[in-house]
């Protein structure tokens, strides 16, 4: 598989948020969101077998790990690596596009899928059928840029029922774009019952910061 960058750090996003975690970032996104903030990993990485990304993850101790990208789902050798993952006893979270299957992945796997409001450009490219492939642990995530973008994550929200698959559905401003405060009003003006999410690594170490 040709990867990126492996590092330990502080679980930025999701429920885990705040959680030692070791991340694996898998080289390649065949999306183009007009806010990603980890374009470097579209192109470049390195080739390394799944058993040298083993060796790399246990270095750094502890057990819980996320695969990330790019869209990490578009290289093979993930679920050779996903599988051993789970035998070695580490908590596998996946974070993924929404755009590719992930039903293949073993049900042990949280998965945290996006769904693409406008705002990123990707609108319509979610794969609706991962829908039947959640179960509650899962969780699925609203980057949003805007008002129009909280509309619509909004209207998928209800018109797909999220609650009645995932325990957790997250709100997430665009970094520097979309103010969290203006998220959180809107969240409270609603009544909705979704949780705000923010990149805490960018509280942390400064936005642009790799490694992290």
């Amino acid at each position: 598989m040709v990867v990126t960058e492996i590092f330990k750090s502080i679980q930025g996003e999701s429920t885990f948020a705040g959680l030692p975690c070791v991340f694996v970032r898998l080289t390649g996104c065949n999306l183009r969101c007009h806010w990603c903030d980890t374009a470097y990993a579209f192109h470049g990485g390195q080739k390394n077998s799944v058993e040298e990304v083993l060796a790399r993850v246990r270095q750094f101790g502890g057990k819980l790990v996320e695969l990330t990208g790019g869209e990490p789902l578009l290289q093979k050798d993930i679920y050779p690596l996903v599988d051993q993952l789970l035998v070695e006893g580490y908590r596998v979270l996946v974070e993924t596009s929404g755009e590719r299957d992930v039903s293949l992945l073993p049900r042990q796997v949280v998965k945290v899928v996006d769904v693409k409001c406008p705002g990123s450009g990707e609108e319509g490219k979610f794969c609706f059928a991962n829908l039947a492939a959640l179960e509650p642990k899962d969780q699925l995530k609203f980057v949003i840029l805007d008002e129009r973008d909280y509309e619509y994550a909004c209207e998928f929200l209800g018109q797909h029922q999220l609650h009645k698959l995932v325990d957790e559905v997250i709100f997430s401003p665009v970094f520097g774009q979309l103010s969290p405060r203006q998220l959180a009003e809107w969240i409270l003006r609603d009544g909705l019952e979704v949780r705000l999410g923010l990149q805490l690594h960018k509280f942390i170490w400064e936005p642009e910061t790799r490694g992290v």
